[in-house]
């Protein structure tokens, strides 16, 4: 912990306040203790920012526990809970209240400096998932330690340390936090990673996380130097959210790619994980098709429009107009959710479909809900309305507007992904040529 405290302490200056985004968790307890050793060196003022998801039943009592120990050692305690959600994307959508939230302090307190617990372990991972997922140039590069948003600073101070660190700390000076038993689900990605990959790799090189902490700041300084080759570009190429085709043609592959990469960041912010390699490559192909008019989705509510020569991009809310897409390999929804063709998958839940295609009538497109729309579902007899299959499913009916329907040229309804197949899904005994996973 040397290192972080010399860290903190060149970096924060006296008389200033800070925001500390704290969940209750072994990280952010850890670092609002070793700030309280800051406080009486610098005369800081700490704001202890927490949000209450509002997905567990603990949460309540983790909010108590940060207030507690906020009274304990008079610290300012802010919270914030999230009442709803609105996508289907909850990663993403809650990470952007949370910010949205700590963007709200920072104003109400005038801070300079916002900080968050994030440690090696956690850049270990993701990075991994990056790079299994697909991401931007600099998306490899995992978060960076230090980053200016002008008005404030954003410090991850344990970037440095690893998880283990942060126990042995925590364990020394008999600090109390909450364990997030979600956590150890390996319903989610970064959990599996957390516990399948990352011991193999410590078991490896127990210094691990610093080849990665390296690797992350060179793809950071390389990163810088594209940026600045593209930037003697990019007024030519991209205005106001419209690339200029032609312009963009013209100039270096590696350009062309990175200003795509451009593009998302500005859409996407602190939301560039729901951008993977395919949603570039469909961007790209959007830009080098020989249909003049066309158009493709994009996560959260973006489309991707072509006109001749620009490509403009608009963001707000999809209100559930009729779509049809042509489904061949892959397809980004309006609801913020993909379909994929894999080669396969042992997986026997309602979001992977195998398909005869010689049972077909090819090619295949999505679409949402028509009314009157019936399905003859796997495993009953007769047909059932989808209407009746989004209310059984508990599906809102916002959320119905959008649902995507797989169906076949002869528009017969193959299945409705993540709740119900048709009899046209074919187990792995069957013969089967197409295996499409709903993510």
């Amino acid at each position: 912990m040397e290192e972080v405290y010399k860290f903190l302490k060149d970096e924060i200056q006296k008389h200033t306040t800070i925001i500390v985004g704290v969940s209750a968790g072994p990280d952010s307890m850890a670092l609002l203790h070793l700030l309280l050793t800051l406080r009486k060196e610098k005369d800081i003022e700490i704001i202890c920012a927490h949000v209450n998801h509002n997905v567990r039943l603990e949460s309540k009592n983790e909010a108590k526990m940060v207030k507690k120990y906020c009274k304990d050692n008079n610290l300012v305690f802010e919270t914030m809970t999230i009442k709803e959600y609105h996508n289907n994307n909850f990663e993403s959508e809650a990470r952007e209240k949370r910010y949205a939230f700590f963007e709200e302090m920072i104003k109400k307190y005038k801070a300079k400096y916002l900080l968050t617990a994030h440690h090696g372990d956690d850049l270990i991972e993701t990075i991994l998932m990056r790079v299994v997922r697909g991401s931007t140039f600099k998306g490899y590069a995992g978060f960076e330690k230090n980053i200016d948003k002008g008005t404030y600073r954003i410090l991850r101070p344990f970037i440095s340390i690893t998880k283990e660190d942060i126990l042995d700390y925590i364990q020394k000076h008999s600090i109390e936090y909450a364990v997030d038993k979600s956590n150890t689900s390996d319903e989610y990605t970064r959990n599996r990673y957390r516990k399948k990959i990352l011991p193999f790799l410590k078991e490896e090189d127990n210094k691990v996380h610093e080849k990665f902490l390296k690797f992350s700041h060179t793809i950071i300084e390389y990163n810088k130097y594209i940026d600045k080759q593209m930037m003697k570009v990019i007024d030519e190429v991209y205005q106001n959210n419209i690339i200029n085709i032609e312009q963009f043609k013209k100039i270096d592959i590696t350009i062309q790619d990175k200003i795509i990469n451009y593009v998302m960041e500005k859409l996407y912010q602190d939301d560039m994980i729901l951008i993977s390699d395919v949603h570039k490559q469909n961007i790209m192909n959007l830009i080098y098709s020989k249909k003049p008019n066309i158009y493709i989705y994009l996560p959260n509510d973006i489309k991707a429009i072509k006109a001749y020569k620009l490509l403009s991009f608009e963001k707000g809310e999809n209100k559930g107009e009729p779509y049809k897409i042509e489904f061949e390999s892959y397809v980004s929804l309006p609801n913020g959710k993909s379909l994929e063709k894999i080669e396969d998958n042992e997986e026997k839940s309602n979001f992977i479909c195998r398909l005869n295609s010689k049972e077909l009538s090819m090619p295949l497109y999505v679409r949402n809900k028509k009314n009157g729309d019936v399905m003859e579902v796997k495993g009953l007899s007769g047909r059932k309305k989808i209407k009746d299959i989004f209310i059984n499913e508990k599906i809102s009916t916002k959320d119905r507007k959008n649902w995507p329907l797989l169906v076949d040229n002869n528009d017969n309804i193959l299945w409705v992904p993540g709740l119900k197949k048709s009899k046209y899904d074919k187990s792995k005994k069957e013969s089967y040529d197409i295996i499409i996973w709903y993510y």
